[in-house]
């Protein structure tokens, strides 16, 4: 394959070499009873090999890049004390820049004259299921906290068969420091865990992007990498270019051309009949270039269109929502391509009031509660729950139903859902009593009990402890209903069903009353 040359770093090209091998005895170190494997992949994060019969692999390396193993199926890497997977060495003979307000890596000094990864078995079921984060973003120690309490410790104990976990960007606010004790934080989940940089994990002082995740890199290791279980392959991707290439200034969602090279020749080596899940910070979807450069996620689309099988993961919003690309979006597929833009576990940023817990209710703007996800694997197909933090398992939907309505029951309030992991897609339904169940309608508007609490802060003469919630957002999985107009005096119950993309069958219910209208005298 061409070495991709990049032109600030070429001047300093050299080559590394070594050995994929079996650990035997697990102490990291290549012994001589330990033999190669072969045909194992190793990049350096622009182009791929595989290892020779003798697991021997050599690749060129230039100052800034690391050399990493792609975990095969069956393997598994080293993983530090904080349950970090260990597959990857950082060429950085002179260290990040000094200036830099975070602490970046140190000095590495000259290639070793071999870099050996070692590769222990495990048994892999194509049946598994993984946890998903989306931004944990604590700004303060405190918010650590408060991610550690109602997050980490509720999937301790809620992790069931999770094999690994994956964080979709933004582990901490702004605040790198923090880096390193969200670590220790998820160390207690006991799941070896993946990590994607988000824009708020970034050094900002940098002046070009290759070396905006430098104190990511020193704590979580290369921020573009792959790794197999089962039949899925895993991609992560740093999809924030920064600074910005159009002015110089804040980030703009992208890739830069090593990283597509990595994928290009990364998928290349992937059989076809594999899952393909990629996971980013920035979304995808967007109506214009304002915040993600199109041409970068159409050659993104051409190298995974030959898979039949693809799954998209991003953050970033602090919304959930599903998004699905067709041929009108680049996507040439044989299916429409779906991104899961997954909910978060800080929610709303940790605002709101208290729940019984002390801890920050945090609902998102769209009236997605906080929380985390969990994926199920078939095989190459897979399965996506969303996992409200502090609720049971079976609350998917809230409901939003007036408790009094007037008798007769002619009145413009409605029965509203919020299906927190709908699309528009999905069929959701309701009924009054037991009377027949009828189709609610799709409606894109505001979930009006996160709205009302909101308003509880403007409206409130003495200041709530903690902070007000962002201000309501349209949301993309909320129905309405009417409600009948025969509807006789006194209490009433309002059910909702709703079957979403995989087949699961969700329900919640409420009761209402009917009273007489009272007229103005």
């Amino acid at each position: 394959m061409p070495c991709l040359m990049i032109s600030a770093m070429a001047f300093s090209q050299a080559s590394v070499s070594g050995y994929v091998y079996e650990d035997l005895n697990k102490n990291q170190k290549k012994e001589n009873r330990e033999k190669g494997i072969e045909g194992v992949a190793v990049s350096n994060g622009a182009q791929v090999m595989v290892t020779d019969k003798n697991g021997r692999y050599s690749l060129p390396i230039m100052e800034g890049q690391s050399v990493f193993v792609i975990k095969p199926s069956g393997y598994m890497t080293p993983v530090n004390a904080n349950n970090l997977p260990q597959y990857y060495y950082q060429y950085k003979p002179k260290g990040s820049p000094t200036d830099f307000k975070y602490k970046g890596s140190a000095p590495t000094g000259e290639l070793p004259k071999e870099i050996n990864f070692a590769l222990n078995r495990q048994n892999e079921s194509k049946n598994f299921d993984i946890l998903v984060f989306g931004d944990p973003q604590p700004y303060t120690e405190k918010e650590l906290d408060y991610f550690r309490r109602s997050i980490v410790n509720e999937v301790k104990n809620t992790k069931k068969n999770a094999v690994l976990g994956i964080s979709l960007g933004d582990l901490v606010g702004n605040d790198l420091i923090l880096q390193k004790p969200y670590a220790t934080v998820m160390k207690e989940i006991g799941l070896p865990w993946y990590n994607v940089m988000g824009n708020h994990d970034m050094n900002y002082e940098a002046k070009e992007d290759m070396l905006s995740d430098e104190t990511f890199e020193s704590n979580f290791g290369p921020a573009n990498y792959s790794f197999n279980y089962g039949n899925v392959h895993f991609i992560i991707l740093d999809d924030i270019l920064y600074p910005d290439p159009r002015d110089g200034k804040g980030y703009w969602g992208g890739f830069r051309e090593d990283q597509l090279k990595f994928v290009e020749n990364d998928l290349k080596l992937v059989d076809k009949n594999k899952l393909i899940v990629v996971s980013f910070h920035i979304p995808l979807a967007h109506k214009n270039e304002d915040n993600f450069r199109n041409s970068d996620r159409q050659k993104l689309f051409d190298y995974l269109a030959p898979f039949k099988n693809a799954l998209l993961l991003s953050a970033h919003t602090h919304i959930q929502q599903q998004l699905f690309y067709g041929k009108e979006a680049g996507w040439n597929g044989s299916k429409d391509l779906h991104e899961y833009n997954a909910g978060t576990t800080c929610g709303d940023w940790w605002s709101g009031t208290s729940d019984d817990l002390g801890l920050p209710t945090s609902t998102m703007r769209d009236g997605t509660a906080k929380g985390y996800s969990f994926i199920s694997f078939n095989d190459n197909e897979y399965k996506i729950k969303y996992k409200t933090a502090g609720k049971p398992e079976d609350y998917q939907i809230n409901l939003y139903v007036p408790k009094v309505i007037p008798f007769p029951s002619k009145t413009s309030a409605k029965v509203l859902a919020n299906f927190f992991m709908g699309s528009k897609k999905d069929k959701v339904e309701y009924r009054i009593d037991d009377d027949k169940w009828e189709e609610m309608q799709y409606d894109e508007t505001v979930d009006p009990s996160f709205a009302m609490s909101v308003f509880k802060w403007d409206t409130t003469n003495k200041l709530f402890p903690g902070r007000r919630p962002s201000n309501p957002e349209t949301s993309k999985h909320i129905w309405t209903g009417d409600f009948s107009k025969k509807l006789s005096l006194g209490k009433h119950k309002v059910e909702v069903r709703a079957v979403d993309m995989y087949g699961n069958k969700f329900s919640a219910s409420e009761e209402f009353e009917v009273q007489n209208q009272i007229l103005i005298p």
